[in-house]
């Protein structure tokens, strides 16, 4: 049973996307006690265009953020960049910034998989 559980993960195709820089510093903004990090996503699946943004602890405890929108849309194979806004007293606990594909079944093709992007912060 494993090996043929093992052999279909082996011959299906799975496509995640992409999330830029690796490793983003959180630098002062013009705004008084606020940081700010600029990433970009990259969109490298045609089943999902929307992507919801989380910031995180290290112990995955959702840190409070703002950004234009918690939630944007990302064309297949586009590059969206946002700003992340983090309060000064939270950067301690800011470890990770992550992108998660928000799934929308449609009739064409059922997604089985959501994918998680995270950058950790330096």
């Amino acid at each position: 049973m494993k090996w043929v559980v093992l052999f279909l993960l082996l011959g299906s195709v799975c496509h995640a996307h992409e999330m830029t820089p690796a490793y983003p510093k959180l630098k002062p903004s013009h705004v008084q006690k606020i940081y700010v990090t600029t990433l970009k996503v990259f969109n490298l699946r045609n089943d999902v265009n929307y992507y919801e943004i989380g910031v995180f602890t290290g112990e995955w405890e959702p840190v409070p953020f703002a950004t234009k929108s918690k939630i944007i849309k990302v064309s297949l194979n586009k590059t969206k960049s946002f700003d992340v806004y983090v309060r000064s007293v939270d950067i301690k606990k800011v470890v990770y910034i992550c992108t998660v594909s928000k799934l929308h079944p449609s009739k064409k093709q059922i997604t089985l998989v959501s994918s998680r992007i995270c950058s950790k912060i330096k």
